[in-house]
């Protein structure tokens, strides 16, 4: 925010009295200014911070601020996206938001289920459980659905020698980037 002084009309900005006048509410012009730009911040899931709250009580989100913003955050937006009708779309967009990766979602229609298989990360991903609640939350009632995760084979690790996968933990080699 620029000083107030440079607001007043030339006629004034001689005025001794006006020139302080504006100098002492400066501070409350600048922490109205934050406090503005603060609370635009919240009306967007990827800024918001203490508007956190307002946004999981609108989509009937428990509030658990000992999680991190980001956590929290991913878990609005997935709630977001799941909004509307159901569709493969939706559950991969849910999928994929949790998962931070690719996801891929195989239907059987007529078994009435469906799968969900991460293909963009090795191994189980973090937050199984938010992952399974928002599923849970937009599938239809009458459908069941499996996770399917990739795991490195021996065959895929075989280009290793054992001195050299002596240098990665057992979930490492499994699941983890190499």
């Amino acid at each position: 925010m620029g000083e107030l002084l440079g607001y007043l009309p030339d006629r004034y900005r001689g005025s001794p009295e006006a020139a302080e006048f504006q100098r002492a509410m400066q501070p409350w012009a600048d922490r109205l200014h934050a406090d503005r730009e603060d609370l635009f911040a919240q009306l967007f899931t990827k800024s918001a911070t203490w508007g956190l709250r307002a946004w999981e009580a609108a989509l009937g989100i428990e509030t658990d601020i000992a999680k991190p913003y980001g956590y929290r955050r991913t878990r609005i937006e997935s709630k977001l996206r799941g909004l509307g009708v159901t569709t493969k779309a939706m559950i991969k967009n849910v999928a994929s938001s949790f998962s931070n990766g690719e996801v891929e979602i195989i239907e059987y229609p007529r078994e009435y289920r469906f799968e969900v298989i991460f293909t963009g990360t090795v191994g189980i991903p973090p937050n199984m459980a938010d992952l399974t609640a928002a599923i849970e939350e937009v599938k239809p009632a009458h459908l069941a659905y499996a996770y399917v995760y990739l795991y490195r084979t021996w065959d895929m690790a075989a280009h290793m020698a054992w001195d050299g996968a002596a240098a990665y933990t057992w979930d490492q080699l499994l699941g983890g980037e190499l």
